[in-house]
Protein backbone atom coordinates (compact mmCIF):
# COMPACT_ATOMS: atom_id res chain seq x y z
CA UNK A 1 0.00 0.00 0.00
CA UNK A 2 1.48 3.57 -0.74
CA UNK A 3 0.55 7.23 -0.35
CA UNK A 4 0.69 9.70 -2.16
CA UNK A 5 -0.46 13.68 -1.43
CA UNK A 6 -1.70 16.48 -4.26
CA UNK A 7 -1.59 19.85 -2.49
CA UNK A 8 -4.72 22.10 -3.75
CA UNK A 9 -4.62 25.55 -1.70
CA UNK A 10 -7.78 27.28 -2.97
CA UNK A 11 -11.02 25.61 -2.26
CA UNK A 12 -13.20 25.99 -4.99
CA UNK A 13 -10.47 24.26 -6.78
CA UNK A 14 -10.59 21.72 -4.65
CA UNK A 15 -14.94 21.67 -5.19
CA UNK A 16 -14.02 21.84 -8.92
CA UNK A 17 -12.21 18.70 -8.76
CA UNK A 18 -13.83 16.56 -6.46
CA UNK A 19 -17.24 17.76 -8.27
CA UNK A 20 -20.57 17.18 -7.75
CA UNK A 21 -21.54 14.12 -5.09
CA UNK A 22 -17.67 13.93 -5.43
CA UNK A 23 -18.36 12.02 -8.94
CA UNK A 24 -15.08 13.02 -10.55
CA UNK A 25 -13.21 11.04 -7.52
CA UNK A 26 -15.28 8.22 -7.96
CA UNK A 27 -14.50 8.24 -11.86
CA UNK A 28 -10.40 8.24 -10.90
CA UNK A 29 -10.77 5.69 -8.11
CA UNK A 30 -13.03 3.03 -10.61
CA UNK A 31 -10.38 4.04 -13.42
CA UNK A 32 -7.10 3.09 -11.14
CA UNK A 33 -8.44 1.23 -8.31
CA UNK A 34 -7.77 3.73 -5.63
CA UNK A 35 -8.83 5.08 -2.44
CA UNK A 36 -8.62 9.13 -2.68
CA UNK A 37 -9.62 11.41 0.44
CA UNK A 38 -9.11 15.29 1.37
CA UNK A 39 -7.85 16.39 4.46
CA UNK A 40 -7.58 20.39 4.97
CA UNK A 41 -5.66 21.44 1.56
CA UNK A 42 -4.48 17.96 0.50
CA UNK A 43 -6.01 15.06 -1.42
CA UNK A 44 -5.10 11.93 -0.47
CA UNK A 45 -4.34 9.02 -2.64
CA UNK A 46 -4.16 5.34 -1.23
CA UNK A 47 -3.22 2.34 -3.36
CA UNK A 48 -0.82 0.01 -4.80
CA UNK A 49 2.00 2.23 -6.03
CA UNK A 50 1.29 1.23 -9.74
CA UNK A 51 -2.16 3.23 -9.78
CA UNK A 52 -1.46 5.29 -6.78
CA UNK A 53 0.77 7.42 -9.67
CA UNK A 54 -1.44 7.95 -12.02
CA UNK A 55 -3.94 8.17 -10.51
CA UNK A 56 -2.05 11.85 -8.46
CA UNK A 57 -1.26 12.56 -11.68
CA UNK A 58 -4.83 12.57 -13.27
CA UNK A 59 -5.68 14.36 -9.83
CA UNK A 60 -2.28 17.57 -10.57
CA UNK A 61 -3.98 17.57 -14.18
CA UNK A 62 -6.84 18.25 -13.16
CA UNK A 63 -6.02 21.31 -11.11
CA UNK A 64 -3.98 22.74 -13.75
CA UNK A 65 -7.40 22.73 -15.86
CA UNK A 66 -9.00 24.22 -12.22
CA UNK A 67 -6.15 26.50 -11.96
CA UNK A 68 -7.12 28.37 -15.30
CA UNK A 69 -10.64 28.46 -14.23
CA UNK A 70 -11.85 25.56 -17.01
CA UNK A 71 -15.00 23.41 -15.84
CA UNK A 72 -14.29 19.94 -15.13
CA UNK A 73 -16.96 17.34 -16.40
CA UNK A 74 -17.29 13.86 -16.43
CA UNK A 75 -16.02 13.77 -20.12
CA UNK A 76 -13.03 16.13 -18.76
CA UNK A 77 -12.10 13.84 -16.47
CA UNK A 78 -11.83 11.08 -18.96
CA UNK A 79 -10.26 12.55 -21.47
CA UNK A 80 -7.14 12.90 -18.93
CA UNK A 81 -7.35 9.78 -17.49
CA UNK A 82 -6.85 8.37 -21.40
CA UNK A 83 -4.20 10.99 -21.38
CA UNK A 84 -2.16 9.63 -18.33
CA UNK A 85 -3.11 6.28 -19.77
CA UNK A 86 -0.86 7.16 -22.61
CA UNK A 87 1.78 8.76 -20.53
CA UNK A 88 0.41 12.15 -22.81
CA UNK A 89 -0.09 14.43 -19.29
CA UNK A 90 2.33 16.80 -20.24
CA UNK A 91 0.03 17.97 -23.18
CA UNK A 92 -2.49 18.65 -20.78
CA UNK A 93 -1.50 22.80 -21.33
CA UNK A 94 -3.04 22.59 -24.83
CA UNK A 95 -6.52 22.00 -23.46
CA UNK A 96 -9.00 24.57 -23.40
CA UNK A 97 -5.68 27.03 -24.08
CA UNK A 98 -7.61 29.66 -26.36
CA UNK A 99 -11.18 31.15 -26.96
CA UNK A 100 -12.00 30.77 -30.59
CA UNK A 101 -15.01 32.91 -29.71
CA UNK A 102 -18.30 33.54 -27.73
CA UNK A 103 -21.61 31.96 -28.79
CA UNK A 104 -24.52 34.66 -28.29
CA UNK A 105 -25.62 32.75 -24.79
CA UNK A 106 -22.00 34.35 -24.19
CA UNK A 107 -20.66 30.54 -23.73
CA UNK A 108 -16.90 30.56 -24.63
CA UNK A 109 -15.46 28.04 -27.38
CA UNK A 110 -12.60 26.00 -26.60
CA UNK A 111 -10.99 23.12 -27.54
CA UNK A 112 -11.53 20.50 -25.53
CA UNK A 113 -8.96 17.91 -26.48
CA UNK A 114 -5.56 17.71 -27.56
CA UNK A 115 -6.16 16.31 -31.04
CA UNK A 116 -9.20 19.36 -31.02
CA UNK A 117 -6.59 21.88 -30.46
CA UNK A 118 -3.90 20.45 -32.72
CA UNK A 119 -6.83 20.94 -35.45
CA UNK A 120 -7.65 24.40 -34.66
CA UNK A 121 -3.66 25.44 -34.83
CA UNK A 122 -4.05 23.87 -38.47
CA UNK A 123 -6.99 26.13 -39.32
CA UNK A 124 -5.57 29.15 -38.48
CA UNK A 125 -2.11 28.54 -40.03
CA UNK A 126 -3.57 27.10 -43.29
CA UNK A 127 -5.47 28.35 -46.35
CA UNK A 128 -7.05 24.59 -46.59
CA UNK A 129 -7.37 22.45 -43.70
CA UNK A 130 -8.67 18.94 -44.07
CA UNK A 131 -10.82 17.90 -40.42
CA UNK A 132 -11.13 13.93 -40.24
CA UNK A 133 -12.55 12.26 -37.64
CA UNK A 134 -15.37 9.96 -36.31
CA UNK A 135 -18.57 11.69 -35.09
CA UNK A 136 -18.96 13.68 -32.22
CA UNK A 137 -14.76 14.77 -32.71
CA UNK A 138 -16.25 18.47 -33.15
CA UNK A 139 -15.45 18.98 -36.22
CA UNK A 140 -17.96 20.91 -37.95
CA UNK A 141 -18.63 22.72 -34.57
CA UNK A 142 -14.78 24.23 -34.39
CA UNK A 143 -14.97 25.03 -37.92
CA UNK A 144 -18.05 27.03 -37.56
CA UNK A 145 -16.74 27.98 -34.21
CA UNK A 146 -13.69 29.49 -36.18
CA UNK A 147 -15.67 30.91 -39.16
CA UNK A 148 -17.64 32.95 -36.68
CA UNK A 149 -14.47 34.46 -35.44
CA UNK A 150 -13.14 35.44 -38.66
CA UNK A 151 -16.40 36.97 -39.77
CA UNK A 152 -16.95 38.87 -36.15
CA UNK A 153 -12.71 40.10 -37.09
CA UNK A 154 -13.37 41.11 -40.34
CA UNK A 155 -11.02 38.86 -42.25
CA UNK A 156 -13.26 37.74 -44.20
CA UNK A 157 -17.03 39.16 -45.51
CA UNK A 158 -18.34 35.96 -46.19
CA UNK A 159 -19.60 32.79 -44.52
CA UNK A 160 -20.02 29.97 -46.87
CA UNK A 161 -21.13 26.58 -45.33
CA UNK A 162 -22.13 23.47 -48.09
CA UNK A 163 -22.44 19.98 -47.65
CA UNK A 164 -23.41 17.41 -50.07
CA UNK A 165 -27.29 16.38 -50.67
CA UNK A 166 -26.68 12.84 -50.55
CA UNK A 167 -29.84 10.60 -50.29
CA UNK A 168 -28.99 8.21 -47.07
CA UNK A 169 -32.13 5.81 -47.47
CA UNK A 170 -34.85 8.99 -48.71
CA UNK A 171 -35.03 10.15 -52.10
CA UNK A 172 -34.83 14.33 -52.50
CA UNK A 173 -37.89 13.98 -54.80
CA UNK A 174 -40.38 12.27 -52.34
CA UNK A 175 -39.49 15.37 -49.55
CA UNK A 176 -42.55 18.01 -49.31
CA UNK A 177 -41.65 21.45 -50.49
CA UNK A 178 -39.54 23.34 -53.15
CA UNK A 179 -36.03 22.39 -53.73
CA UNK A 180 -34.66 24.56 -50.80
CA UNK A 181 -37.23 22.88 -48.46
CA UNK A 182 -35.72 19.56 -49.92
CA UNK A 183 -32.31 20.50 -48.94
CA UNK A 184 -32.87 22.16 -46.13
CA UNK A 185 -32.77 18.61 -43.61
CA UNK A 186 -29.47 18.14 -45.05
CA UNK A 187 -27.96 21.49 -44.01
CA UNK A 188 -30.08 21.07 -40.54
CA UNK A 189 -26.46 20.56 -38.78
CA UNK A 190 -24.99 23.37 -39.86
CA UNK A 191 -27.93 26.10 -39.35
CA UNK A 192 -27.81 24.51 -35.81
CA UNK A 193 -24.65 25.72 -35.45
CA UNK A 194 -24.62 28.89 -36.63
CA UNK A 195 -27.67 29.89 -34.40
CA UNK A 196 -25.29 29.16 -30.99
CA UNK A 197 -22.64 31.10 -32.21
CA UNK A 198 -24.77 34.17 -33.96
CA UNK A 199 -28.63 33.56 -32.24
CA UNK A 200 -31.24 33.50 -34.62
CA UNK A 201 -31.61 37.23 -35.10
CA UNK A 202 -28.41 37.90 -36.04
CA UNK A 203 -28.07 34.87 -38.45
CA UNK A 204 -31.61 36.06 -40.12
CA UNK A 205 -30.12 39.28 -40.21
CA UNK A 206 -26.50 38.29 -42.27
CA UNK A 207 -28.46 35.29 -44.57
CA UNK A 208 -30.92 38.53 -45.80
CA UNK A 209 -27.42 40.73 -46.30
CA UNK A 210 -25.67 37.68 -47.87
CA UNK A 211 -22.79 37.52 -45.28
CA UNK A 212 -23.62 34.02 -44.76
CA UNK A 213 -24.76 31.63 -47.27
CA UNK A 214 -26.00 27.85 -46.47
CA UNK A 215 -26.27 25.98 -49.98
CA UNK A 216 -26.12 22.43 -51.07
CA UNK A 217 -22.82 21.90 -53.07
CA UNK A 218 -24.10 21.80 -56.18
CA UNK A 219 -24.42 25.55 -56.05
CA UNK A 220 -20.94 25.76 -55.71
CA UNK A 221 -20.20 24.95 -59.12
CA UNK A 222 -19.29 27.65 -61.61
CA UNK A 223 -18.15 30.39 -58.68
CA UNK A 224 -14.92 31.99 -57.81
CA UNK A 225 -15.29 32.37 -53.71
CA UNK A 226 -13.00 35.47 -52.51
CA UNK A 227 -12.95 37.18 -49.09
CA UNK A 228 -15.08 34.34 -47.64
CA UNK A 229 -14.52 31.27 -45.07
CA UNK A 230 -15.86 28.42 -46.86
CA UNK A 231 -17.18 25.13 -44.69
CA UNK A 232 -17.50 22.01 -46.77
CA UNK A 233 -19.49 19.49 -43.73
CA UNK A 234 -20.17 15.81 -44.20
CA UNK A 235 -17.39 15.93 -47.22
CA UNK A 236 -16.90 11.56 -47.42
CA UNK A 237 -19.96 11.94 -49.41
CA UNK A 238 -18.65 14.09 -52.10
CA UNK A 239 -17.60 12.19 -55.34
CA UNK A 240 -13.87 12.66 -57.16
CA UNK A 241 -15.31 15.07 -59.51
CA UNK A 242 -17.16 17.17 -56.89
CA UNK A 243 -14.41 17.39 -54.37
CA UNK A 244 -12.03 18.76 -57.21
CA UNK A 245 -14.75 21.31 -58.28
CA UNK A 246 -15.14 22.51 -54.55
CA UNK A 247 -11.35 22.89 -54.20
CA UNK A 248 -11.02 24.81 -57.23
CA UNK A 249 -13.94 27.45 -55.85
CA UNK A 250 -11.35 28.98 -53.67
CA UNK A 251 -10.51 32.86 -54.47
CA UNK A 252 -8.20 35.36 -52.82
CA UNK A 253 -8.76 36.23 -48.85
CA UNK A 254 -10.67 32.88 -48.63
CA UNK A 255 -9.57 30.14 -46.21
CA UNK A 256 -11.72 26.83 -46.99
CA UNK A 257 -12.30 24.20 -44.00
CA UNK A 258 -13.17 20.39 -45.24
CA UNK A 259 -14.84 17.64 -42.61
CA UNK A 260 -15.92 14.40 -42.74
CA UNK A 261 -15.76 11.06 -41.41
CA UNK A 262 -14.64 8.51 -44.08
CA UNK A 263 -16.18 5.36 -41.67
CA UNK A 264 -19.77 6.80 -42.73
CA UNK A 265 -19.88 7.52 -46.14
CA UNK A 266 -23.44 7.09 -48.45
CA UNK A 267 -22.00 7.31 -51.88
CA UNK A 268 -22.89 4.14 -54.48
CA UNK A 269 -19.96 1.53 -54.22
CA UNK A 270 -19.14 2.21 -57.55
CA UNK A 271 -18.25 6.06 -56.73
CA UNK A 272 -14.55 6.98 -55.72
CA UNK A 273 -15.02 9.19 -52.37
CA UNK A 274 -13.73 12.28 -52.64
CA UNK A 275 -12.58 13.22 -49.30
CA UNK A 276 -10.26 10.01 -49.38
CA UNK A 277 -8.59 11.11 -52.81
CA UNK A 278 -8.32 14.36 -51.62
CA UNK A 279 -6.79 13.17 -48.39
CA UNK A 280 -4.30 11.69 -50.67
CA UNK A 281 -3.56 13.85 -53.59
CA UNK A 282 -3.00 17.03 -50.84
CA UNK A 283 -0.83 15.02 -48.69
CA UNK A 284 2.44 17.18 -48.62
CA UNK A 285 1.25 20.22 -50.57
CA UNK A 286 2.14 23.60 -48.89
CA UNK A 287 -0.76 25.36 -46.96
CA UNK A 288 -2.98 21.95 -47.12
CA UNK A 289 -3.44 20.25 -43.40
CA UNK A 290 -4.86 17.32 -42.83
CA UNK A 291 -5.94 16.83 -39.49
CA UNK A 292 -6.84 13.07 -38.25
CA UNK A 293 -8.83 13.32 -35.14
CA UNK A 294 -9.52 9.85 -33.10
CA UNK A 295 -11.93 8.17 -30.99
CA UNK A 296 -10.41 9.99 -28.00
CA UNK A 297 -11.29 13.38 -28.84
CA UNK A 298 -14.90 12.56 -28.72
CA UNK A 299 -16.78 14.97 -26.62
CA UNK A 300 -20.46 13.58 -27.16
CA UNK A 301 -21.64 11.07 -24.34
CA UNK A 302 -19.47 8.62 -23.17
CA UNK A 303 -21.33 5.99 -25.19
CA UNK A 304 -20.58 7.71 -28.52
CA UNK A 305 -16.74 7.01 -27.26
CA UNK A 306 -17.90 3.36 -27.00
CA UNK A 307 -19.46 2.64 -30.15
CA UNK A 308 -16.87 4.05 -32.46
CA UNK A 309 -14.35 2.01 -31.08
CA UNK A 310 -16.87 -0.93 -31.11
CA UNK A 311 -17.38 -0.38 -34.43
CA UNK A 312 -13.69 0.65 -35.22
CA UNK A 313 -12.69 -2.73 -33.90
CA UNK A 314 -15.01 -4.51 -35.97
CA UNK A 315 -14.59 -3.06 -39.27
CA UNK A 316 -10.83 -4.01 -38.37
CA UNK A 317 -11.73 -7.64 -37.54
CA UNK A 318 -10.34 -10.05 -39.59
CA UNK A 319 -12.48 -12.11 -41.59
CA UNK A 320 -11.03 -15.10 -43.80
CA UNK A 321 -7.48 -13.29 -44.01
CA UNK A 322 -9.79 -9.77 -44.93
CA UNK A 323 -10.26 -6.33 -43.40
CA UNK A 324 -14.29 -5.95 -43.57
CA UNK A 325 -14.72 -3.27 -45.86
CA UNK A 326 -15.46 0.40 -44.39
CA UNK A 327 -17.80 3.26 -45.97
CA UNK A 328 -19.35 1.42 -48.40
CA UNK A 329 -22.89 0.20 -48.76
CA UNK A 330 -23.59 -3.36 -50.22
CA UNK A 331 -26.10 -3.01 -53.02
Amino acid sequence: MMEREVNIERLEHLSAIFGSFDENVKRIEEAFDVKISNRDAAVKVQGDPEDVEPAAKTLESMLSLAERGETIDDQTVRYLISLVRNGEENQVGEIAKDVICITAKGKPIKAKTVGQQKYLKAISKNTVTLGVGPAGTGKTYLAVASAVAAFRAKTVNRIILTRPAVEAGERLGFLPGDLQNKVDPYLRPLYDALFDMLGAENFQKYMEKGNIEVAPLAYMRGRTLDDSFIILDEAQNTTREQMKMFLTRLGFGSKIIITGDVTQIDLPADKTCGLKEAMRVLEGVPNIAICRLSPSDVVRHELVQRIVAAYDRYEHKPETGKVRPTGRKKK
